[in-house]
């Protein structure tokens, strides 16, 4: 495994560089003496699809008010279960008429299943950034920089989840937050995956770097490559842009690292959320040469 590199390497791609920082702390708790924060909401009201509804009723993480069925719903297992999980949390179950499910419903598939909830809390900056504890994974952070379609933010939640992450940043503006769409893309990785809203991502990286997160952007014109990454075992994050523009140019500066994912062919780039998902599983892949770390156990080391 290359060894980790200088706290404070020359950015890929031209020798950029974001603003002078003091010196990393490493494992401090930026938590510490902070008094505690009352919890807001990031949306997600109104969840659609039946993988969505099945992890929010099966997470228990906020309360349900009620599901709704077409009535002309054909039987499959996983409506039943869901039946059964609304039934031991006490959540009335409706079965509506087809037309009255459909004005309802904000998605184009939904799956015959929708339901209403308290919103999803929003997790603390603070929170991501600390440090578990002793034996328990370092940070591992994807953060979306102006990604605007639904579709894109729920899958790179959902992959982010899959592929371990501990927690997930959106810029309060200029960004999809936590519709129906995206709730549904998500299949359920809302209901289990920290995310906080930050007021701006250069903002954000700065603190993230202050507390001794790398902060790693994904540039398609990066000279250095996602698979040379060499600082994926220990606190991390993973930044990838908006569709077609890429990352802002401050948020880009503010990295301490861009890479780009190697390609054969015509095409110049990758959708975001599969650039984002060949990204995030291969931290998770170097996180599992590490004991302890990533989502799966320890595999062999790289030849």
């Amino acid at each position: 495994m290359s060894p980790r590199p200088a706290p404070r390497p020359r950015r890929a791609g031209g020798g950029r560089r974001g603003a002078s920082l003091p010196p990393r702390r490493g494992s401090g708790d930026p938590r510490a003496g902070r008094p505690p924060v009352a919890p807001r909401g990031l949306g997600g009201e109104q969840v659609e699809g039946r993988q969505a509804v099945r992890e929010l009723l099966l997470a228990g993480r906020r309360r349900v008010r009620d599901v709704w069925m077409a009535a002309d719903i054909d039987p499959a297992p996983i409506l039943t279960e869901i039946e059964e999980l609304a039934y031991r949390g006490r959540v009335p179950v409706r079965s509506v008429a087809r037309g009255q499910f459909e004005r309802e419903a904000r998605t184009e598939a939904p799956q015959g299943v929708l339901a209403h909830s308290a919103p999803v809390p929003e997790a603390e900056l603070d929170d991501l950034m600390a440090v578990a504890g002793p034996g328990l994974p370092p940070p591992f952070l994807l953060a979306l920089d102006g990604v605007t379609d639904p579709h894109n933010v729920g899958t790179l939640l959902r992959t982010a989840l899959g592929a371990g992450a501990t927690g997930a940043l959106l810029p309060r503006h200029r960004a999809a937050h936590l519709t129906p769409s995206v709730t549904k893309a998500a299949a359920g990785a809302v209901e289990h995956l920290p995310i906080a809203v930050v007021p701006g991502l250069p903002g954000a990286i700065l603190r993230l770097r202050e507390n001794g997160v790398w902060v790693v952007g994904l540039d398609a014109g990066a000279p250095a490559s996602l698979f040379d990454l060499a600082v994926a075992d220990g606190p991390v994050c993973l930044v990838v842009g908006a569709e077609g523009a890429g990352l802002a140019r401050l948020t880009r500066q503010r990295c301490d690292v861009l890479v780009s994912i190697p390609q054969a062919g015509p095409l110049d780039s990758l959708n975001v959320a599969a650039a984002g998902a060949l990204a995030c599983f291969e931290v998770a892949r170097r996180r599992r040469r590490r004991p302890g770390v990533g989502p799966g156990p320890e595999g062999p080391a790289d030849p």
